[in-house]
């Protein structure tokens, strides 16, 4: 006998929409879309089916058969991200400090989405640097902190409607090494702890976000890096950016600044929701009938009530794809003590001074977060180990149905 394997497969999936409708979405928006967007789809369309080959496992015990088709890969699938999110944890798991973390999120203003999605690389990037500028520089004021943070950084751009709104969660060290004003780290440095339950003023952070990302802008601008769709064409020449210079800076941006963690374990438990999450999971979608999309989504501006949304597919998938990041765009990344530079020795600092400080961490008792070994493939059928594998070649054609229209 032979059966897939697999868990539970969910009542719709992304790629169901895309296997029945991407063919019309890519001919109406073909055009319109990167490389990066149009292999998503394809990929996510493919993506545990024969199209890509698998294996079959067989029992030796019993001798059942199950087939287990080749995943996609693409990091953007909502399918694909288990083990990458569990490979990534284990290493970052090596680098957490007995401290207090917190959460802060930084947000785009809506008026700047189109800038950004007519320029994701330049932007999104300058959306990243510019944060950890932020969060470095406030706190390595020796009038708040005085210390260089460690800060890991994930860029999400979508909201719970699959609208467009860009912004990044930082998960920070509570407190540093001493540092200088310009947050270079004292020859002799010592640690410098937040105090309890508060990081650094939001205000300040807004306000230096604000400034810094216009600055920013405004050079990107001057360097001609930016493409300007649209209305966006009179922004090229600098007389014309005033009035709307001022607009971004009459308002908070915002900011917001969340519970902090109460040490490693409830670090890598956020870590494991956040860092690998696409803009939509299967587990959301509800309901695929005539051409609508059904998917539970929250609702943060009314208690965050969990409501419904149907769209129509082709309006489903051209929310999609718009956050389809492009291709060898870094998404995950560390800055400050937490930076590939030095990390290890700066680490190390830390946890020598942190070993007097923390001393109660290290006792028993002390939540922490083991990370337990996979246990080894066994038979579902039987429960016996003694399993085979046999390679199954890629199906031939492969489907088209979300090639790019070529003509």
């Amino acid at each position: 006998m032979i059966a897939a394997v697999g868990r539970a497969r969910p009542a719709v999936e992304v790629a169901d929409v895309i296997r029945e409708h991407g063919k019309e979405f890519t001919a109406k928006y073909g055009a319109l879309m990167t490389v990066a967007q149009r292999k998503a789809l394809r990929d996510l369309a493919a993506c545990r089916t024969a199209a890509l080959g698998g294996h079959v496992e067989q029992c030796l015990d019993c001798g059942r058969e199950r087939i287990a088709y080749n995943s996609c890969r693409n990091r953007h699938c909502p399918k694909c991200q288990a083990l990458a999110r569990a490979r990534w944890l284990d290493r970052q798991a090596q680098h957490l400090l007995p401290v207090e973390y917190h959460h802060v999120v930084l947000t785009l203003p809506a008026v700047l989405g189109d800038l950004a999605r007519a320029n994701p690389v330049v932007i999104y990037d300058l959306l990243m640097r510019i944060a950890a500028a932020t969060l470095r520089e406030v706190a390595a004021n020796p009038k708040r902190l005085g210390a260089s943070v460690g800060v890991l950084m994930v860029l999400h751009t979508w909201g719970q409607n699959l609208h467009h709104h860009p912004h990044v969660h930082c998960v920070v060290t509570g407190g540093g090494l001493s540092c200088d004003a310009t947050g270079k780290v004292d020859a002799s440095p010592r640690w410098r702890a937040c105090r309890p339950g508060f990081f650094l003023p939001v205000r300040v952070l807004s306000r230096v976000f604000r400034g810094k990302f216009l600055a920013g802008l405004a050079t990107a601008f001057d360097q001609s890096k930016l493409h300007l769709p649209g209305t966006w064409q009179r922004l090229a020449e600098p007389g014309c950016r005033v009035a709307w210079w001022q607009t971004l800076y009459a308002h908070d941006w915002v900011v917001y600044s969340k519970r902090p963690f109460g040490g490693p374990a409830q670090v890598l438990k956020y870590l494991a929701r956040y860092t690998h999450r696409v803009a939509i999971s299967n587990a959301r979608l509800i309901d695929l009938r005539d051409g609508r999309v059904t998917f539970r989504y929250k609702d943060y501006t009314d208690g965050r009530r969990e409501k419904t949304m149907t769209l129509d597919a082709h309006e489903f998938l051209r929310r999609f794809v718009q956050h389809v990041l492009p291709k060898s765009f870094v998404k995950i990344r560390h800055y400050g003590l937490l930076a590939n530079c030095r990390r290890q020795a700066r680490l190390a600092e830390c946890r020598r001074w942190l070993l007097v400080a923390n001393l109660a961490a290290t006792l028993p008792g002390v939540e922490t977060a083991p990370l337990t070994p996979a246990e080894p493939p066994c038979c579902p059928h039987c429960g016996g180990t003694r399993l085979v594998y046999r390679a199954l070649l890629p199906a031939e054609p492969t489907p088209t149905v979300v090639r790019p229209d070529s003509s």
